[in-house]
């Protein structure tokens, strides 16, 4: 099962983050309010610092999944701590 579970890690990781960050296009659709709503207002109206500023938003929460995913690489698979370890003694 730990063998199994990695390469589900590595696919739901990043899906979350899409999810998350992707949910502008559904928003915008249903008319729901939200971030994402807000996002494709602001590039349609050229507010550059909230383009910046939930570009930024995004990319932290997608860089939260993926450190998260590595958390749970080495919670799953000890073979990835030890080499980690491993790694750390060869410099």
């Amino acid at each position: 099962m730990r063998n199994a579970i990695t390469p589900i890690i590595t696919i739901v990781a990043p899906q979350i983050a899409g999810v998350v960050t992707g949910s502008f296009v559904i928003e915008r659709i249903f008319s729901i309010p939200g971030l994402g709503r807000y996002y494709v207002d602001s590039v349609n109206g050229r507010d550059y610092p909230m383009i910046l500023a939930t570009t930024v938003f995004f990319s932290f929460i997608f860089v939260f999944c993926m450190v998260i995913m590595d958390i749970l690489y080495a919670v799953v698979d000890p073979r990835v701590r030890k080499s980690i370890i491993e790694g750390k003694k060869e410099r």
